[in-house]
């Protein structure tokens, strides 16, 4: 498989020069690199400028409600292991309105990928605070500038057991594609937030990150916690790119159980239960 394979026809609706596109030509750079075919790849996404990604994939795809892409994807993994699931989100859909189900995926630990735009801004509807905005930056809504602290992802999937935490930036797509890659092979929830300034309502211009953004360096050990610790929080003055946390230890997957319990490699593949078995398993709700 070549990154072209992974082309679609449909039209772009992003802005002339946005960042997304160093994403879209990472993203299908690390598919071919995988040697994953479009018929083994799901992704799935909510709803904003980062959500319309898939149309722009040649792949199985799933566009859901705002904030709700990950709930949809956990059932795609726990049902379907063959797939290759990936969510492809914005700050504002998966840690504004989707906050709760992205705090709650990283407890459950479904086989995924999540790639998140973050511009710190909401693109698609025109240039509101998003949860992970600087204090103090001016927005289209916060005229006096944003109060309250900005969330921090990265920092709460380390301390929730994420086993796989990187961070790249959309205009190094070389190394945007390798992260991707290998959040591809981990086993088990994986979090790429990627650094994607936005060029129509960003708070930041492109050299304000260009200036802060550096890469790991060799001698860096991501299975570190205490070094992940520090690196997760690192912004603003230096930021820096890489594979911040990956986990030595192995864990069970959300839908590991399931398919262990039915014996089954994919839920898929069971047959729908006979009536008399279904009132059989709900006699034993009764009170």
């Amino acid at each position: 498989m070549k990154a072209d394979d992974f082309r679609t026809r449909a039209e772009n609706q992003w802005c002339p020069g946005c960042p997304n596109f160093g994403i879209l030509a990472a993203l299908r750079g690390a598919l071919a690199v995988c040697g994953l075919r479009p018929e083994q790849v799901c992704l799935v996404s909510g709803i904003g400028q980062a959500a319309k990604m898939p149309h722009y994939v040649r792949a199985n795809f799933f566009n859901g409600l705002h904030g709700r892409a990950l709930p949809v994807a956990e059932a795609v993994c726990a049902v379907n292991s063959d797939l290759k699931v990936v969510v492809v989100t914005g700050d504002g859909d998966c840690y504004g309105e989707g906050g709760n189900h992205f705090l709650h995926a990283v407890r459950r630990n479904p086989d995924l990928a999540l790639i998140v735009h973050d511009n710190q801004i909401y693109g698609l509807t025109k240039g509101q605070a998003s949860p992970t905005t600087d204090v103090g930056d001016r927005t289209r809504l916060q005229f006096e500038g944003v109060e309250s602290e900005p969330m921090k992802p990265l920092a709460i999937a380390l301390l929730h057991g994420c086993g796989f935490i990187a961070r790249g930036y959309a205009g190094d797509i070389p190394q945007l594609t390798d992260l991707i890659a290998d959040a591809f092979r981990h086993r088990g929830f994986s979090l790429v937030d990627v650094v994607q300034p936005c060029i129509s309502w960003g708070t930041h211009a492109v050299g304000w990150y260009a200036e802060r953004l550096y890469r790991l360096p060799p001698d860096y050990d991501p299975s570190d916690y205490q070094s992940a610790s520090e690196k997760v929080l690192e912004w603003k003055d230096r930021i820096p790119t890489g594979i911040l946390y990956r986990s030595k230890e192995s864990k069970a997957c959300f839908g590991d159980r399931f398919r262990g319990e039915t014996g089954c490699r994919n839920l898929t593949d069971l047959e729908f239960p006979a009536k008399r078995t279904v009132s059989e398993i709900l006699e034993r709700f009764k009170v």
